[in-house]
């Protein structure tokens, strides 16, 4: 039997989280465009990360035993949605993309050499990481068989060569993480790391995107003839592909508890103003065409939040759950796309100005049915079990 209760030390650690965003981190979202090129200063990003380490709330995902909270994913997946209720939060608490997923992938396959010089201090909150698997056409995106990088033999290293893009972080992250082919058949890849200053990466521009500015930025990245040794392999040559998935599992969760938190605070901003607002002689809110929008966002949330419940258990119980993980991802990345546009028609003209902060986070929310498995991809994926379980064809 599924238990939905939640244990009365995590209520009080939930409560604890959203004391602190309400309190310290929504506030410091007037600073969130002051850098033209981060967008939120990084002096103002450090005393967030001070203030919530003093609090004792940095990286909830992370053992204490690296100084994190030492929380199961079913225990944090209510603190990664108060924490994602502002955009800054999980930069703020030691939870955000990439570093986070970043962590559980290290956390789970790096050596002890590899955990002391690029874990620890990722934990901690003294350095950014980037990974590097996306490229430009004709390589790798949704389709990570399509990898173009190569890493080759040389005498006792590796010298990797390819064009990678999109890599989230890399304007300040302090090391990278690399996929890239190792063999000659087409068929395996292997995560490498690196410094980010290593000659051979050369960052060629972070690309212009729609949101504005996001701290670290999401870049083009060059590597040219960068030497690497066996020392530098993650989890084994040959076993990228693997690695990648194990990441992507826990990663696409921790997105949908991050956006539930934006687009739940989208619908209370939606349902004070729409309390407030009069219009045709009555409140917004008693109009029944605001009600059903009001009612549709909240049943989409409550199933979404059911949905990665179910998910976080079935991973903490070991099982892979690619199919489910799937369907949580599609289905709450379209629903916070939905929420977040029904808020701004709600609020009118209010809605699209900058006044409030509905455009920037439906902006900034549109990529989420793209990174981490395009809702198209997930809908593929998901009919072929449905056929593998229930029919006799394929899907094409």
């Amino acid at each position: 039997m599924f238990d939905f209760s939640i244990a009365p030390e995590i209520q009080d650690l939930i409560q604890r989280v959203r004391r602190f965003v309400d309190e310290v981190v929504i506030p410091a979202e007037a600073h969130a465009f002051d850098d033209p090129v981060e967008g939120l200063p990084r002096t103002v990003l450090d005393d967030l990360r001070a203030q919530a380490k003093c609090a004792g709330l940095f990286a909830p995902t992370m053992p204490p035993e690296l100084g994190g909270l030492g929380l199961s994913i079913t225990e944090f997946t209510p603190i990664l949605e108060v924490v994602g209720r502002s955009l800054i939060g999980p930069m703020a608490l030691g939870c955000a993309a990439p570093d986070e997923g970043n962590m559980h992938l290290l956390h789970v396959y790096a050596n002890d050499t590899q955990r002391e010089r690029y874990l620890a201090p990722l934990v901690r909150g003294d350095i950014f990481s980037a990974f590097g698997m996306t490229e430009p056409a004709p390589g790798a995106g949704s389709d990570p068989s399509m990898l173009k990088t190569t890493a080759r033999r040389d005498g006792d290293g590796w010298v990797i060569d390819g064009h990678k893009w999109w890599t989230t972080n890399a304007g300040v992250a302090d090391f990278l993480i690399i996929m890239a082919r190792t063999d000659d058949d087409g068929g395996g890849a292997t995560l490498f790391l690196s410094p980010m200053d290593a000659p051979g990466i050369e960052v060629v521009r972070r690309v212009p995107h729609m949101g504005g500015p996001d701290f670290g930025g999401h870049c083009e990245i060059k590597l040219n003839g960068l030497r690497l040794t066996d020392d530098d392999i993650l989890g084994g040559v040959g076993r990228g592909f693997a690695l990648v998935q194990a990441r992507l599992g826990p990663a696409r969760l921790t997105h949908c508890m991050r956006w539930t938190g934006i687009a739940q605070r989208a619908l209370e901003v939606a349902t004070d103003y729409a309390s407030r607002r009069e219009a045709f002689g009555s409140a917004l809110g008693g109009h029944q065409a605001v009600q059903w929008m009001l009612a549709d966002s909240a049943v989409e949330l409550h199933a979404g939040r059911l949905m990665i419940q179910h998910c976080a258990w079935l991973l903490e119980k070991g099982e892979k759950a690619r199919q489910e993980t799937s369907m949580c991802k599609l289905h709450v990345s379209e629903t916070v796309g939905r929420v977040l546009d029904r808020a701004i028609q709600i609020c009118g003209g209010l809605g699209i100005s900058r006044d409030i902060p509905l455009s920037h986070w439906y902006e900034s929310a549109r990529a989420f049915r793209i990174y981490d498995g395009a809702s198209e991809v997930h809908r593929m994926v998901i009919a072929r079990q449905v056929l593998k379980q229930f029919g006799g064809a394929k899907a094409e």
